[in-house]
This record gives structure tokens, sequence and C-alpha cells, in this order.
């Protein structure tokens, strides 16, 4: 079975996050099974959705983790000109949802795991496949926490969203929140008479943004990024009933995006007190005025040394000494900080193809991913 066929398979599962992954978690299972992998299963509360872990090899000791997400973002609203869940090969390219971000290193993980039941490993090769990672890196968790029971972590991990192959070191974490604000009703025409929550709204958001313009003067830059400093950003914003009506609710999200020089909970304590002197100019007249903020969901940002073994090992494989950082997040920050594995991000497929219709890998891009996972084998069939 070629990585390309896999890869056709896997497309066809539409494993948006609002949907459940498990037929493509079985379709794993089953196939790393045939091979004589020792797999789990890590399923959420309501059995919708699943993790899985595998090891091939050696199972006493740890190895060299390959971990990639099984979700995809929605094609809704998206002008598609090949069907998005079938897989299109043509032009030396590898059209469908997911085939970029990140199927494609999926079906090359699980080529180089028929091809590793095939040798006699020293050190084992582990994959990491996790669920609604499109929508904040919520399932790996679970794993995580099933890893941190183990008796030991893997080595390195090598998380493969696309980097078109080469090593990229770091991204930003990532902080979603919520803010509700609550004011008073009232007739328009007697609009003095309420708290305007949409106000509220605009007041908190002009605070949030003279925060971010301290941050891009004063605080930490890097270059590496496309934006090279932490950003602040609200993406969505609802209030009001009726154009005649005062509205006494308004609520809105934004995020903090934090290079990992960057502590967001500092910022936070900036934009709750920001809160705090809004809500002091209005309390005497409006003692019910609130002004909520709630962190939903957030991942640390990964930040490994362009020195470290991790990615040493990956020049190793790839033959290139260059490295990048990248704008998108990844589970790779989790499991940099909650299990301290040496974590790097390299796979096939750019992501400016991402997220977009017409999403492709080519299939030069597959090729160059088999190779290095090829490499990757070698080494560990005479053990690291």
């Amino acid at each position: 079975m070629t990585t390309i066929e896999i890869l056709k398979t896997l497309v066809t599962f539409p494993t948006i996050s609002a949907n459940s992954n498990m037929k493509l978690v079985d379709y794993c299972s089953d196939l790393l099974k045939k091979i004589g992998a020792e797999v789990k299963i890590i399923k959420n509360d309501n059995n919708t959705k699943a993790n899985l872990y595998a090891t091939i090899g050696p199972p006493n000791i740890p190895g060299v983790m390959l971990s990639g997400h099984t979700d995809v973002v929605p094609v809704e609203g998206q002008s598609w000109s090949v069907p998005a869940f079938e897989m299109t090969n043509k032009d030396n390219k590898l059209y469908g949802r997911g085939t970029a971000d990140m199927k494609g290193f999926i079906a090359c993980a699980l080529h180089a795991a028929i091809k590793a039941s095939e040798m006699k490993l020293k050190t084992p090769l582990h994959l990491a496949f996790s669920y609604d990672e499109e929508i904040g890196c919520v399932g790996v968790r679970s794993m995580i926490t099933k890893l941190k029971q183990a008796p030991f972590v893997p080595i390195f991990c090598i998380v493969g969203e696309p980097t078109l192959m080469q090593i990229a070191t770091g991204h930003k974490g990532k902080v979603n929140v919520s803010v509700k604000l609550k004011g008073k009703e009232a007739h328009s025409a007697l609009s003095a008479t309420g708290l305007n929550a949409i106000y509220l709204a605009v007041e908190m958001i002009n605070k949030i943004r003279s925060i971010e313009n301290e941050i891009k003067e004063g605080c930490s830059h890097d270059d590496e990024y496309d934006v090279p400093h932490t950003t602040l950003h609200v993406g969505k914003i609802e209030g009001g009933v009726a154009l005649n009506i005062v509205p006494n609710n308004a609520s809105f999200l934004f995020e903090i995006r934090n290079l990992p020089e960057d502590d967001p909970d500092i910022i936070l304590t900036k934009i709750r007190k920001g809160a705090e002197d809004i809500l002091s100019k209005y309390l005497k007249d409006f003692p019910s005025a609130k002004i909520d903020i709630e962190v939903i969901n957030q991942y640390p940002p990964l930040g490994t040394s362009k020195n470290s073994d991790v990615v040493n090992f990956l020049k190793s494989l790839t033959g290139n000494n260059s490295t990048f950082k990248v704008s998108f997040g990844t589970e790779g920050g989790l499991f940099s900080n909650e299990l301290k594995i040496p974590t790097a991000i390299c796979g096939p497929g750019s992501m400016s193809q991402g997220h977009k219709p017409d999403e492709y890998v080519s299939i030069h891009q597959i090729n160059k991913c088999e190779e290095i996972l090829s490499q990757l084998l070698l080494k560990l069939k005479v053990g690291l």
C-alpha cells in the first residue's frame, strides 16, 4: 500500500472538528494492528472522537514520535473545483480537504509504520494522532495525560504540520478569551438613562488595542516570525436586540498570540485592570454593571533551541541546516511544555494551501517526506 493510496482513503473521512473522527481512527488502528503495532485508542467522554497512539518496535524503551492531527477545517462557503472529500490527483498535485493540513503527513507516517514493521528496530517508532487540534489543540490533552502516566515518554517529537519539509523550531502560544458586558437597557429616546453595553465593549476593545500597541513598542520581538511581536486580536462581537433599545448585554471574543518570552497571564492582568477602571466610571449610577473576562482555551508556545538535539537530529535526516518559525500553532508546545519532549515541526506541503478551497499537497512533497522518514527508520534500526 502506497502513501498516496493511504491519503486517498484518509481524505474520504470528513473529519471536520464538528464531526466524529472515529471512522478514520478505526481505519488507522486496523492498518496498524495488521502490521503488529501496539495501538492504544483514547476516546472522549461520549465516545465520538479519539486519539490514537501506536508503537512499532520494542515497547519497553522510548522512541521517536510522529505527531499529527486528524481533524480538518470546514469547507462551507468555499468554492471548490474538485470534490473536497475525494482526493483528486492532477498535475502532480493531490487535492482534497486536509491533504496539506495534515493528512498528507499522517499518510506518510502510516506508510513509514508499514516499512518499520518489516525491519527490526532497536529504537521504536511512535505515532500520535489527535483530534480537535483546529479548535485549540483540545483532543491531544487526554493523550498527554496518558503519557504522563507512562513509564517513559518519547525521546523526540516531530510534528508534521506543513513546512515544505523545512525545520521549524517555534510557534507562538494562544489564549482564547470571552468578554461579557452587562449594562442597563432603556428606550433609545432616553439613552442617557441607560448604560449601553456595546459602548462598554468598545471601551474594552480600545483598551485591548492600547495594550497591544504597548507590547508592539516595548516588549519582546522575534524577527523570525512574520509578525515579530505578541498580538491581540478581537475576532467576534455581538450585542443589541433592536435599534430603539439601549442594549443591556454585549459580548466579544479576543485572542492573545504570545511569543515564548511574553507571559499571557501578565497581559490578562492588565486587561482585567483596564476593565475595573472602565467599570469604576459607571458603578455609582449603574451598580449592576459588569465586565466578565474568561479564558476559554489556551495552548503554550513552542520555543525549541536551534542547537537542540531534536533539531540536530532532524538536520541529519533532511540535510538542511536552516531553521525558521511558523505563524500557526501546533500541539508541539504542549508536548514540549507538559511532557518536556524535545519537539520540532517538519512536514510536507505548505500552510499557504491549508484552509482554502482546492487545498493540495504536491507529490514532490509527499516523496520528500517519504525519503526523510526512510532515513529516520534507518537510524531507528541501528538505535539512538
